[in-house]
């Protein structure tokens, strides 16, 4: 495995810094009724989505799910497009037909995101095997919540990936709540990784807010993938910052568990990483700038 240059770790920054930007942008523009219906917005996740895409390459496929947004910028869509998009324009990546919750912009491989839970796990892994039949040096990702871990799609689509070696990476993004639902009251186990010994495959743990620490072990994954050797199951754990969606102010939650997640931001904890490395603040600065003048 090989270390993220200075550019590539520029790129992740700028990425992470990206997307939540533009999320706090369309929040606003939601209050002021631009964007209309509802978001699920990603603020808190930035460095699961960037660690994984980061690993990827361009005709890889990606598949979401209704909190797309960062996902889908992670991979290469352009903000033009889902800014669009969420705004009902025929510009949008999809027309203005799909909205949030259908994001797709196949060209940097987004596949359509899909809103119901745990959905897209078998359909990333069929899109694996068509790799695999076509002898293609391809991988799929499926992203998917905790929530998702308890649905039968979860098991189905794993077992079959597994059974096959298909060349998936599965994703679970344990932000810890399944809408108001904490993880601890869905289920017994305290890891979902823990999991993939039922299938035969490997689970991985990871600080999901800790962009290196999910870049390391996804480019495992994906040269295991590529190989030959099948699937992996990781679990990023993370934190969404703001509610299930925009209707949810969240109060299920502490002030104290809130604060205590809001420590390890990951855009502030990578951020610190860098200057450790000698890139110099003024240059972080002027990307945040950057990405600014681009989001307003």
């Amino acid at each position: 495995m090989s270390a993220a240059t200075q550019e590539q770790l520029l790129e992740m920054y700028r990425k992470m810094v990206t997307i939540r930007r533009f999320e706090d942008h369309l929040y606003n523009l939601f209050l002021q009724g631009v964007v209309q219906g509802t978001l699920h917005q990603y603020q808190g996740q930035e460095a699961v989505a960037v660690g994984v895409c980061s690993t990827l390459n361009k005709d890889d496929l990606i598949f979401s799910t209704h909190r797309p947004v960062g996902h889908g910028i992670a991979k290469g869509m352009s903000l033009k497009g889902i800014a669009a998009e969420l705004m009902g324009k025929k510009s949008g990546c999809v027309g203005g037909k799909g909205g949030q919750m259908h994001m797709t912009d196949v060209s940097v491989g987004m596949m359509p995101s899909n809103a119901i839970v745990g959905a897209n796990i078998p359909i990333a892994t069929g899109a694996a095997l068509s790799f695999k039949l076509r002898g293609e040096d391809r991988v799929a990702v499926s992203f998917f919540g905790d929530g998702a871990a308890n649905i039968g799609t979860f098991h189905e689509g794993i077992n079959m990936a597994a059974i096959k070696d298909a060349p998936v990476i599965l994703i679970c993004e344990n932000n810890q709540y399944a809408a108001s639902t904490h993880i601890s009251l869905a289920t017994k186990i305290e890891n979902i990784a823990d999991r993939a010994v039922c299938y035969g495959i490997p689970g991985v743990i990871v600080d999901g807010m800790d962009v290196l620490e999910v870049r390391s072990a996804v480019l495992e994954a994906v040269e295991r993938a590529r190989n030959g050797a099948g699937p992996t199951l990781i679990e990023a754990k993370t934190y969404r910052y703001m509610g299930h969606s925009r209707g949810d102010p969240g109060n299920y939650r502490s002030e104290e568990e809130m604060t205590e997640w809001r420590s390890r931001d990951p855009i502030k904890r990578f951020q610190k990483y860098l200057l450790s490395e000698s890139i110099e603040l003024v240059l972080l600065d002027s990307i945040e700038q950057q990405i600014d003048i681009k989001v307003q």
